[in-house]
């Protein structure tokens, strides 16, 4: 469970938080609300990684790409069918 402190506490004890959040991701309140994450830079560098990881259809197995074309919206879906793409 990621621990939490407030924004007050973090920026008098800035020292002693960031060794605790060597050890695990540390979320920093700001008037009650979530605000900022801190990490280790080592565990930031490997989820931006997998920001730009990219697949292609070679990278699945025959029975990966028959699940897909086989899987089908669940029914609760179709209260999106109003949306329309802007991009």
């Amino acid at each position: 469970m990621p621990q939490s402190i407030s924004s007050v506490e973090a920026s008098k004890s800035f020292g002693r938080i960031s060794r605790q959040a060597l050890e695990s991701p540390l979320t920093i309140t700001h008037h009650g609300h979530d605000s900022l994450v801190l990490m280790p830079h080592a565990e930031y560098q490997r989820l931006k990684s997998r920001d730009r990881e990219v697949l292609t259809t070679s990278d699945f197995t025959d029975e990966d790409r028959a699940a897909v074309a086989a899987s089908r919206a669940p029914a609760e879906a179709a209260e999106f069918d109003h949306e329309t793409r802007t991009s």
